[in-house]
Parts: C-alpha cells; structure tokens; sequence
C-alpha cells in the first residue's frame, strides 16, 4: 500500500478541501493527522467526508479511503504512518510547522529501521515562502547524524506553492467543506527524492520562485486590496467589493502594477499573465463564494512588511524605474485599516493615535522598514490624502 498512501497532517478546511481532494483523485489513501477530536473521531468513524465546490451549479466530490489519527493522543499511530507512506503533505499553517517536526523526525526514524531504501518526499502546502525548506530544517534539529545523512539521500522537502480560495463557514456536519472550484499546487522539481509519484492536478516546475511571487504579487496583493477598499467603503464581502466600479478600478491598476514587475522580472508572457489577472478577478467575484473583507483584512500590520504582498512590489517597481502609484494607494488604506474584532488591527490604531505627519512618518518606516526616504513619504502622503477624504 506504500505507494499509493499518504499521511497529511492538517484536517482543516484546506487540509480537507484541497490536499485532500487531490491526493483523493490521484487514488491515495489519506491518513489525516490533527489535535482536533471532533474532526478526527469523524474522519476515522466515517471514512469519507463531502467537498462542496462554490459555483453557479453546486457541485460536490465525496472524497472516501480517509482515516485520521490525534497526534496528541496516538503520536505512535502517527510515527507508524509515516514509516508506510508514499507522501507526506502539511496544511497546518507557517507557525504550527515546528510542533509537528519532532514527530516527524520519530516518523523518519522508524521508516528507516523498517524501509532504509524508500524515498519520500515531505511537502509543507502552506501560504508562506520556502515552507518545506523551512520544515526540513525544523525536523533535522531532532536527527542524529547518522539520520541526518539518511535523510539526506533519501528524503526530500520540495518547496510548494498553493492557491485556493476558503471562504468563512460554518456547518452541521463537522466534515463539510466548500471550497472554491479553481485550485492549484505547485511543486518544485528540484529537491524532490520520490519522482515516480507525480500527482495529475499538480504542476512541478524548476523555477518555483517565479511562481510563488506571481501567486502572492497577483492572488494576495489583489485580494487584500479588494478587502481593504471593501472594508473603508463598508462592503462585507470580497464580492461585494469588486462589484464597485471604483474598487475594480483600484483593483485592475494594482494588478498592472504588479503584473508590470512579473513579466519585467520573471519573463512571464503577458497575454497569459493578463488572462490570469482576468482569472483572480472572476474569482473575487464569485457570489457564491462570500469571502469576507475583515477576514482577508487581518493583521495589516503584518501586511505592511518589507518583503510583504505590497511593500515589496514598490520596492522592486521602483527599481526597475517601473509605476506604483496604485500600491502606493493600497498601502495608505491598509494603514488606515480599522477593525475592533482584529487585535493587529486595534494595536495599528493605537500606533496611529496622535500623530502628526511627521510621527506617521516615523510609524510608516518602522512598519515597513524601509529607508528609502522618498517612498516614505509617499506613502505617509497617500494616508493623509485618504484622511481629508
């Protein structure tokens, strides 16, 4: 059963609605891995769980040959598991990667008393730059060195980028996901130990990078200007948003901003990449799909970042001699983002309180940590703007 068996640890909405779909379809039994018994105690009673794609025409996917174990109350199962599997997949998030990590290093351990000469490929499935890097070298600070040469020749953390759309919900049956229609995985070539098992529905590249940065300048950057236009000008839902002629506007302006620095950077074709930006558009504006502008909103302060979905563009526009005008904008209406239910939110607030345009000066370098003078107060210019209304 090795070949066509997979252990994934995450059995959220992600974990369920999208690796699990695929790895499903590619025909692997799926042992999901979590700390919530609810969902757990179902997987492993049931067997099989339902995916609701969101679309005009509600379709649906019973996704069977599933099982799930509690790796805080049978970490053993777990250890067993890895030591039979074909793959090893995560959707647990960035900061969760380096609990789950010892547990793994146990997994490896065991695998190679039992199965020395099987490769397997380890892939962290999560919204983050270099997440399976990062796991790897979480795991290996739980080897000895002697495993840490096995693993070396036998085990790999190819990198992986991921895109789908989960909307807020809730449902009676704890295993009922939706998930929009439109998915994609991509893996790295490089890094990989196991080559035979290439999954239909997955796309593996040698330049991942490209990828990821297209993925998050183009989905991130879009979404999050959608859902801070949409939050300023009191829409619930992404939907909502775009549906207003000024905020497409304000979308389809970054979108060629960023679209500029992709094709400039990466080669990619513009006719394609335009079609992909005309992609993320019909998927922002999928009714059926009411993803909520707080939700996406969160945590501006992290947003804001340097080598984040929207400082980073500016930058690397700026660069090139390139236009930014439109993230310029975009960056002043995360600043000024307020939600009383987002803690990240309410501390910006706090930060902002009192300050004149000099202090918010000092406020834009610190979040951003830029040094570049002129796109400081460029920006600090673009939120007093929005502030005069």
């Amino acid at each position: 059963m090795s070949g066509l068996y997979a252990v994934h640890f995450g059995a959220g909405n992600i974990g369920r609605g999208f690796i699990g779909e695929v790895l499903f379809r590619n025909g692997f039994h799926i042992d999901f891995v979590d700390i919530n018994d609810a969902v757990i105690g179902e997987l492993h009673r049931r067997g099989s769980f339902q995916i609701e794609f969101a679309g005009k025409s509600k379709e649906y996917l019973v996704v069977s040959n599933v099982d799930g174990i509690n790796s805080r109350t049978d970490a053993e199962s777990v250890i067993a598991a890895i030591a039979e599997a074909g793959l090893v997949t995560t959707a647990i998030g960035p900061s969760v990667l380096p609990a789950i990590a010892g547990l793994i290093a146990r997994g490896l351990e065991a695998r190679r008393e039992k199965r020395p000469e099987a490769p397997l490929d380890v892939i962290a499935c999560e919204n983050m730059i270099g997440g399976s890097e990062f796991l790897g070298g979480e795991v290996k600070k739980h080897l000895s060195a002697e495993m840490l040469d096995y693993v070396e020749r036998r085990v790999g953390f190819p990198n992986a980028a991921v895109d789908r759309i989960v909307p807020v919900q809730r449902h009676e049956d704890p295993l009922a996901v939706t998930v929009e229609p439109f998915r994609e995985w991509i893996t790295a070539a490089k890094g990989r130990k196991s080559p035979e098992i290439k999954l239909d529905g997955v796309n593996y590249v040698e330049n991942l990078e490209s990828y990821i940065e297209r993925k998050l300048f183009s989905v991130n950057t879009g979404h999050a200007t959608a859902a801070y236009a949409g939050a300023r000008r009191g829409y619930d839902t992404i939907g909502e948003a775009v549906a207003d002629a000024g905020i497409l506007e304000r979308l389809r302006r970054v979108l060629a901003e960023t679209g500029s620095l992709l094709t400039a950077k990466w080669g990619f074709d513009r006719a394609a990449h335009e079609a992909y930006i005309e992609k993320i558009i019909s998927r922002f504006e999928n009714p059926a799909n009411p993803d909520a502008c707080t939700r996406v909103a969160r945590d501006p302060i992290r947003k804001l970042g340097f080598n984040e979905r929207f400082i980073r563009p500016i930058r690397e526009l700026k660069e090139r001699g390139l236009g930014y005008a439109a993230l310029v904008e975009t960056s002043a209406l995360a600043l000024a983002h307020t939600d009383k239910n987002d803690a990240e939110s309410v501390r910006l607030a706090v930060m902002r309180e009192g300050r004149d345009e000099a202090g918010m000066k000092s406020l834009v370098a610190e979040l951003t940590e830029l040094g570049d003078a002129a796109l400081i107060d460029k920006i600090t210019g673009a939120y007093e703007r929005l502030l005069r209304g």
